[in-house]
């Protein structure tokens, strides 16, 4: 049988803002929409941040969430992952309140601190319709999106009894041995499933290198005990996909990792990604997993033991 490959849809994120594309999704029913747009389209699974609906701001709160959450339940059944990551402006404790509250089958967890640098984005955007987009992104070269020890074995203590299993997004190698430090010491318990990010400054860059050596130190870490996935930041997108698809693994797509779809030529929707992504993937003879192939590949308690 062919083996079954995850896609991820991130559908909006916290880093690219409102002013760079008008297909970015900003309200709780554009957000809902494009996650439901994507499931449809071969996404098993959808890593949701929520945002101000007036603004596009980043925002963490329940509230935002909640609306999300339920319109994305009635409509689908793809695996629902709440951010824990957020944006690099905001405390530990707003962070992981939904995670905790809604108690979803999966949650992304960050494994370090480290530089996030969004600021080159302004050698591209110069007009912003609203006032907090340029210092978000000029302030990100003094920025530490911090997740020290202390965090992240918090994160994993509050959703602990919760059964919510995490999207552990590794930056760089690093933080692939950060995990192996929590899995030794019982923190956090196999199956893993490690999305490696490839091209965010401060970061591992998206070089073949750069995502061979990824996969070989998570094969040795952790064998047969992970799912691998990952994602490539902007013009990196599909082609890190593809190597992953090549190479065994799962592959992440959406607009909270690119907006695009082809050179000068913005993405319309997430969706387009996914087909995209499916189109390649179907190519390589893969199978695209249901979104219960994925609960079963990553031992998820099932959508009927959520919170929402």
């Amino acid at each position: 049988m062919a083996r079954k490959v995850i896609i991820t849809c991130a559908v909006t994120g916290s880093i690219h803002t409102p002013s760079m594309s008008p297909h970015l999704p900003v309200t709780a029913d554009e957000i809902a929409g494009a996650a439901v747009g994507a499931a449809e389209a071969g996404a098993a699974i959808v890593h949701l941040h929520a945002r101000n609906p007036e603004t596009g701001a980043p925002d963490q709160s329940t509230q935002a969430f909640a609306p999300i959450l339920t319109r994305v339940k009635e409509a689908s059944d793809c695996v629902l992952n709440i951010t824990t990551g957020g944006a690099a402006t905001m405390t530990i404790e707003e962070r992981v309140a939904p995670a905790s509250e809604f108690q979803p089958e999966v949650a992304s967890l960050n494994m370090g601190s480290m530089n996030f640098g969004l600021y080159p984005m302004l050698d591209r955007y110069k007009d912003f319709k609203h006032d907090w987009e340029e210092p978000y992104l000029a302030g990100s070269d003094e920025r530490i999106f911090k997740n020290t020890f202390k965090d992240i074995e918090y994160i994993l203590t509050t959703c602990a009894e919760n059964g919510t299993r995490f999207e552990v997004e590794c930056y760089d190698i690093g933080h692939l041995y950060t995990l192996a430090h929590f899995a030794d010491r019982g923190v956090v318990k196999p199956p893993f499933f490690v999305q490696s990010v490839f091209g965010i400054l401060g970061g591992i860059g998206a070089h073949p290198e750069d995502v061979a050596h990824m996969k070989r130190t998570a094969d040795r870490l952790f064998g047969d005990d992970y799912q691998w996935s990952v994602l490539g930041a902007g013009k990196n997108q599909m082609a890190v996909a593809s190597m992953s698809a090549a190479m065994g693994g799962n592959v992440r797509v959406g607009l909270e990792d690119n907006l695009w779809i082809g050179p000068g030529e913005l993405a319309k929707s997430n969706a387009d990604q996914v087909t995209k992504a499916r189109s390649i993937i179907e190519a390589f003879g893969l199978e695209i997993a249901t979104p219960d192939d994925a609960r079963q590949m990553l031992n998820l308690k099932g959508g009927d033991q959520v919170g929402f």
